[in-house]
């Protein structure tokens, strides 16, 4: 088995509506063996992996898949089961998978669902070694050593537990949700309206508070200027410094970092120059600069304060283990290492005990080591702290805590400049005032950790991501910003332009992605065919961006799904042979199911708007769930009539005019005549647009009035609609450039060309090298059939033809319709072809390209046109000479 490609989707996508994998394998020999032909295949197979026996597979009872193993299945359906069975070993939650045979005999592709994109990718790679390994009957395999590795790895790349409790938290509130990097940044939210978060640290956050917070030393200063109660202190890098500052406050005191987390190098209740002095090498091992504090005797509180309120408390105890008068220190920390609770990291609740030099130090100072055996309910702590890194246990005591120590925390937070803090008290009693019982604000915690208030050891559940995501998003704000998605064959640029002129007319900052580019408020920051997730994403991450509109291509769906969560509105303009032969889709049906997800991922207020002429955009309708706008060129067309009977949206044309209907009322927006872009009406391609435009627009409950406006300043140049049907006058000619590439777009150009007012019709024509040779025979009949004139030029994308074959193709096309051979010739330069073609144009010729490079075309035009203009000179000068 040999692994040919691998496409990772991060959101909803053309085989599910979670992130997936698809797996593309070469089963090679195996190809046409079943499982019960393999030697000792399944045996070995279930000893690796027994988990798998719980697999229901196709029989629906656990055991199904045992069942298909040992009848003969093939070797594609194992790999799925078992990339989505090891992913459940690591601790992930999937299940969605398939495998599905391709048009090659011996490959197969696999598609399942991951929660850790790097793991899984991980996943594949190994579950193939296996298989492979299992196939050979390898004599030694390496699979459980690898999947411990994979384990450590899967440690490192998940979300932390505080990362993921907010991730769950904005999800469950339907706050779409982005991961930025491998690491714990997310963006919660679209657009203007986004706020991005890293742990607890959100981007109200400033970079000063978190700073102090990191000192100690300031954070100490900071507060007792402010009146809060703070531990006598020092800090130095001398040794020498801090035994004498010991002995000037008297034991016991504790030795920390300036600068640390988590608990780390920190030792407390010293009682002794020789413990100080261990401390203090400790300490240095974290920070150059070394606290000595007054130990403040009692027990440790987390304060949580998100926004100027305590959102929770909880009583932390340090790392410990209870003896039973039979097991050493080293064997009861062991035991309780096997608590189900207990895992690596911030894997789980509570974190594994590890045995260290901070730990053999505390035993020490207690006259205590690992091998002894403590008596029966005797206590025998791990840690001087209390953190949960380092092992600890938290109790939740947030309705004990006084109003007064309620404040003090809340003070704490607002003097070092915090929006989410956590404040770390040491006191008796949390139920009593801090400044009667000699207790003190210990630290003030930048990024605190809120494992402890989700999943306390004992008490109660406290959400304080809640608090922390309804900080971001108080009730009532907005967290995402409109999106409009616009895919079809045809006309999704042009429409997606259309809507952001709409937009922008609404006084909205607008994020488009298109064909030519990503534009943010008219300013192009990315150029290139930009259609795909990863530019939607770029959009929606710009907290410019007040609304989105999003021309989403076939493409850029099926290599990467879509770059968004849900669209407020889904176009598909119309479904027609284009692109075909390619990524696995070879029929019209094929295309669209792929194009329908565009109108699948909307929210339930949301609408799809559909094409009612379009026979594919019909069935597409009669699936969903969601409202639907159709749009048509005429109102009395039986979809829309059907549509409007049951009080749907629509929009049409009626005597001329753009009408729409929103289940009970008529609004006329404009005349098709009062669009530029139409050209009077005779650009029917741009009047289809409009209509799709409109029907976006409506969707979003645009005034009628912001519609109309919109289209009537949107032109067909190269500033609103650059290469879509632009009309350059040259002298006494023009040329039209267009990015007509298919049979229908092939159809619309010259229609309208005729009926333009015209000398002769000179094209210059060629289509990318992915059309099948039919498809581009075609074109080449249609030209014939209608130009006076053709030169044949040739993309430079020929795909898996060899040079000079497509142009070959178009040219049968054009001697098949009978064309004079004399008119036609070949040139395959496309700029070339340009400069041949302007040439030879005559007083109100009109030459059309079909362009592939926009912008060599335009130079091509500009300097064509200087030489025109000079040769015009020189003939002038030449008249008057000789007269």
């Amino acid at each position: 088995m040999k692994l040919k490609d691998l496409i990772i989707y991060n959101g909803r996508n053309i085989y599910c509506h979670r992130p997936c994998i698809r797996v593309e394998v070469n089963l090679e020999k195996h190809a046409e063996i079943p499982t019960c032909d393999i030697p000792n295949f399944n045996n070995l197979l279930l000893e690796y992996i027994p988990t798998l026996k719980e697999h229901k597979c196709s029989r629906g009872y656990p055991g199904g898949f045992v069942e298909r193993l040992y009848e003969g299945t093939y070797l594609a359906h194992v790999l799925e089961h078992v990339c989505i069975e090891i992913q459940n070993i690591l601790g992930y939650d999937v299940a969605f998978g398939k495998a599905r045979k391709t048009s090659q005999d011996t490959v197969y592709y696999i598609v399942f669902e991951y929660k850790n994109k790097e793991i899984a990718e991980e996943v594949v790679y190994l579950a193939i070694d296996l298989l492979n390994d299992l196939c050979e009957n390898a004599q030694k395999i390496e699979f459980l050593g690898k999947m411990e590795k994979l384990k450590e790895i899967a440690l490192d790349g998940t979300l932390g537990p505080s990362t993921q409790a907010i991730k769950d938290e904005a999800e469950i509130r339907g706050i779409p949700v982005m991961q930025i990097g491998k690491g714990s940044l997310l963006q919660l939210g679209y657009g203007c309206y986004s706020k991005r978060i890293q742990a607890t640290i959100t981007e109200n956050t400033g970079c000063i508070p978190v700073d102090i917070s990191c000192d100690k030393d300031m954070t100490k200063e900071l507060l007792r200027m402010g009146g809060i109660p703070v531990p006598d202190g020092y800090t130095s890098d001398n040794l020498e410094d801090i035994l004498a500052y010991s002995k000037r406050i008297g034991y016991p005191v504790v030795i920390k970092p300036n600068q640390g987390n988590q608990g780390k190098g920190v030792s407390i209740n010293l009682t002794d120059q020789d413990h100080v002095i261990a401390a203090f090498q400790i300490a240095k091992e974290y920070c150059n600069q070394v606290v000595v504090e007054k130990y403040i005797p009692g027990n440790h509180y987390r304060l949580l304060v998100v926004n100027g309120k305590v959102s929770a408390c909880a009583q932390r105890i340090s790392a410990h283990v209870i003896g039973n008068g039979n097991h050493t220190i080293r064997e009861l920390i062991q035991i309780e290492n096997q608590n189900p609770l207990r895992g690596e990291g911030h894997e789980k609740p509570l974190t594994k005990l590890k045995i260290d030099s901070v730990m053999e130090l505390l035993l020490k100072k207690n006259n205590m080591h690992l091998d002894m055996i403590p008596q029966k309910g005797e206590i025998v702590y791990l840690r001087e702290n209390d953190n949960l890194s380092t092992g600890g246990i938290a109790l939740d005591v947030t309705d004990q805590v006084h109003p007064e120590n309620l404040d003090i925390a809340v003070n704490a937070a607002h003097i070092i400049g915090l929006d989410v803090a956590g404040i770390d008290i040491t006191t008796k009693d949390i139920s009593t005032p801090i400044t009667s019982n000699h207790g003190a604000v210990i630290e003030v915690n930048a990024a605190p950790g809120i494992r402890m208030h989700h999943y306390p050891t004992k008490g109660k559940q406290r959400n304080v991501a809640k608090d922390i995501v309804d900080s971001l998003f108080p009730k009532g704000s907005s967290y995402s910003i409109p999106i409009i998605s616009v895919t079809g064959t045809n006309g999704k640029t042009t429409t997606t332009r259309m809507l952001g002129k709409i937009l922008m007319e609404k006084g909205l900052r607008v994020g488009m992605t298109t064909t030519g580019g990503i534009y943010i408020d008219q300013q192009c920051i990315m150029k290139g065919d930009t259609t795909g997730a990863i530019s939607a994403q770029s959009v929606l991450m710009d907290k410019r961006v007040e609304a989105a509109v999003l021309e989403t291509a076939r493409g850029g769906i099926i290599k990467r799904g879509l770059g968004y969560d849900l669209a407020d509105v889904g176009i598909i303009t119309n479904i027609s042979e284009d692109h075909l032969g390619l990524d696995g889709i070879n029929t019209l049906e094929e295309l669209a199911f792929v194009k329908s997800l565009v109108v699948e991922a909307i929210k339930k207020s949301g609408y799809a708007v559909l094409n009612a002429e379009d026979p594919y955009c019909i069935n597409i309708g009669k699936k969903l769930s969601r409202n639907i706008i159709y749009f048509s060129t005429h109102k009395n067309q039986i979809v829309i009539q059907e549509h409007i009977r049951r009080g749907g949206r629509a929009v049409y044309l009626k005597n001329d005019h753009i009408c729409t209907y929103n289940g009970k009322i008529e609004q006329e927006i404009l005349s098709i005549k009062e669009i530029p872009a139409t050209l009077n009406g005779i650009l029917t391609c741009n009047i289809k647009n409009s209509l799709a435009a409109v029907a976006g627009a409506f969707g979003l409950d645009v005034k009628p009035e912001i519609i109309a406006k919109g289209l009537k300043n949107f032109k067909c140049d190269l500033v609103d609609n650059p290469g879509r049907f632009n009309i350059h006058q040259v002298r006494d000619f023009k040329v039209v450039v267009d990015y007509g590439h298919n049979i229908d777009s092939y159809q619309e150009i010259i229609s309208t060309l005729k009926k333009m007012n015209h000398n002769r019709l000179i094209g210059v024509i060629g289509v990318p090298g992915d059309r099948s040779e039919t498809s581009t025979v075609k074109i080449g009949q249609i030209c014939g059939e209608n130009f006076h004139h053709i030169i044949i030029k040739e993309d430079q994308e020929i795909r898996n033809f060899e040079p000079g074959m497509v142009s070959k193709f178009l040219k049968n096309g054009c001697m098949i319709s009978g064309m004079n051979k004399d008119c036609l010739e070949i040139e395959l330069c496309e700029r070339d072809a340009l400069k041949k073609a302007m040439m030879m144009a005559q007083k109100d010729d009109i030459v059309v390209i079909f362009y592939e490079d926009y912008q060599g075309v335009m130079d091509t035009i500009k300097e064509t046109k200087l030489v025109i203009e000079e040769n015009n000179n020189r003939q002038k000068i030449s008249l008057k000479n000789n007269a």
